[in-house]
């Protein structure tokens, strides 16, 4: 069996599956690239396996400040490794989460009451505490933390590239501070060769050429060819359609990941 792992593999397979070489597919390459990248970015949007969980970095400069936004097409790739295989700030897909790095992270500064609390805490344990007491404690400074500084909205747009922070800039970030975003990146079927073989993206690609082929024959709809053959465009195009519509929704019912973070 041949499994595809580029694009021109999963494209002659979508063909034939259709009945090509034996019948002719009458759809222009071009359709196919415009069908095959529709397929793809339906993938990426709704399968879990069309994502991949990254952590970018950057750091604050004044522009940032004086925008009031970071641009994404700016970002950099960080984590316990660098991979330079995972697409750039401008494949980001929903970004969950924004981690703030300065001088008045979490543990930097000794004379906050969170810091000083936790310290205390931590005698307390060491002398006749036990994990009830401190992880009671531990929920209580949490909670002062949630009010006292409670986590920045983010707001992202794909169309722009922009991740808006609702702060204010300059007096909560400053020049050189960094900022880690948590985001969501499509994974590229290029590098990842193994999503060309996916059975529900085979599948939305045959049928998105079946519904392109139906297209390209309405204009002989109701014609009669030699020996009085029709072509049926409509049916081919329903059941293309029918065949779509049942893989979306397999796609959102079973494959796509829970709603639970900031898609732009």
């Amino acid at each position: 069996m041949a499994i595809p792992t580029t694009r021109e593999e999963l494209k002659q397979y979508a063909l034939r599956k259709l009945g090509a070489p034996v019948i002719e597919i009458n759809v222009d390459d071009a359709q196919l690239e415009d069908s095959l990248d529709d397929a793809i970015q339906m993938f990426n949007e709704y399968h879990f396996d069309g994502v991949e969980r990254a952590l970018f970095k950057h750091e604050i400069t004044q522009d940032d400040i004086n925008n009031g936004f970071i641009d994404t097409d700016s970002l950099g790739l960080t984590g316990p490794n660098d991979y330079p295989q995972v697409a750039g700030g401008g494949k980001i897909v929903s970004i969950t989460k924004a981690f703030q790095f300065d001088e008045g992270g979490a543990g930097a500064n000794m004379f906050s009451v969170r810091y000083q609390m936790a310290l205390n805490d931590t005698y307390g344990l060491r002398y006749g505490g036990d994990m009830t007491n401190y992880y009671i404690a531990q929920s209580y400074i949490s909670l002062l933390a949630d009010l006292l500084d409670p986590e920045k909205q983010i707001r992202f747009n794909r169309v722009t590239n922009r991740v808006y922070l609702d702060m204010n800039w300059s007096e909560t970030v400053s020049v050189g501070d960094f900022i880690v975003l948590d985001c969501y990146v499509a994974v590229d079927p290029t590098v990842y060769t193994e999503a060309f073989n996916d059975i529900l993206l085979k599948r939305y690609v045959t049928a998105s050429f079946k519904k392109q082929w139906g297209m390209n024959l309405m204009k002989y709809q109701n014609i009669n060819l030699p020996g009085g053959v029709q072509f049926n465009a409509d049916q081919l195009m329903s059941m293309a359609d029918q065949e779509m519509n049942q893989i979306e929704e397999q796609l959102q019912d079973k494959y796509e990941l829970p709603p639970d973070f900031c898609i732009g």
